[in-house]
């Protein structure tokens, strides 16, 4: 994969098509040796502009579509997603289906609605419009917490000033100098060979595996565990001569941040380090579970 143009991040092909595919974004978190970890901070986490920012908002669902946000296009809007139960489902009167497993006793039934937003039955007068309205106004009329992130600058008049916005900066969360047992990053040439697929399946599960400890900081990974065999039999994958001592650094972001802030993010990485540095990126959507790159 080739370097980046910072003037025109690329969009094409993997990871790209797969970074920019992701929900709102809950949780980034970047892993790298230790060594390089001074170039990360020059570039990236040492400039405070660069830290995501998000708005929370406590309104009704009606309000989200008064005309300031809905019709005249302040709020990029898809698809609403509501889970019911079944006496709000009924008193909507809107259109959607059962959720979850039927018949598990101890729950109570529920249901989903979807709505989009972007459907030419979702303007002022249309049946489908007019249809939610009635649910906004009748039934979903108690205020609730609404995460807002801007793609483009703050329109004038700002549409979410009258709902008092609290606005919120995910700074990067930097944990350094963790002294670790790392594998060998690479496979062999034979691993990669057609016929021994399964072998390279093994392989990147078990690096799989070991980048998920590291983002939880297991102290299995720490150089000089003493762990009762008997409590955990993790090790380290790979022979006992391929294993390395070093020190790593994480660094994390979490709150509502969107698929271009982790593309152009991936894309600053790539400029910042040299060209055969490793690192992993791990990206965690707010509905799709985790996305995992490494390089």
């Amino acid at each position: 994969m080739g370097h980046p143009n910072p003037q025109h991040l690329p969009s094409k092909g993997k990871p790209w098509t797969a970074l920019l595919a992701q929900d709102f974004v809950h949780d980034v978190e970047l892993i790298l040796p230790q060594e390089v970890m001074q170039l990360v901070k020059d570039r990236i986490t040492g400039d405070p502009g660069r830290a995501p920012e998000f708005y929370r908002v406590i309104m009704t669902l009606g309000n989200i579509l008064d005309a300031d946000f809905f019709t005249h296009g302040f709020v990029i809007l898809g698809v609403l997603t509501m889970y019911l139960e079944k006496e709000t489902y009924e008193r909507a009167g809107l259109v959607g289906k059962t959720h979850g497993v039927k018949g598990k006793r101890g729950l109570k039934p529920r249901w989903i609605v979807q709505v989009d937003l972007r459907s030419p039955s979702m303007l002022h007068g249309k049946k489908g419009f007019d249809r939610l309205a009635y649910a906004c106004k009748n039934v979903f009329n108690t205020p609730v917490t609404w995460l807002f992130h801007r793609l483009t600058k703050t329109p004038t008049p700002d549409p979410l000033l009258r709902h008092y916005p609290t606005k919120y900066t995910s700074r990067p969360e930097i944990s350094e100098d963790l002294f670790m047992n790392i594998p060998l990053l690479k496979p062999s040439p034979a691993i990669l060979e057609p016929q021994n697929r399964l072998d390279l399946d093994d392989f990147a599960l078990d690096i799989y595996e070991w980048l998920s400890l590291v983002r939880l900081n297991s102290p299995r990974l720490r150089v000089g565990d003493k762990i009762d065999p008997y409590l955990s039999d993790y090790s380290v994958p790979g022979q006992a001569e391929e294993i390395q001592e070093g020190k790593l650094c994480r660094i994390s972001w979490q709150g509502f941040i969107s698929p271009k802030w982790t593309q152009k993010l991936l894309a600053d990485v790539i400029l910042a380090l040299p060209s055969k540095s490793w690192f992993s990126l791990s990206v965690t959507s707010l509905a799709q579970g985790v996305f995992p790159l490494g390089y």
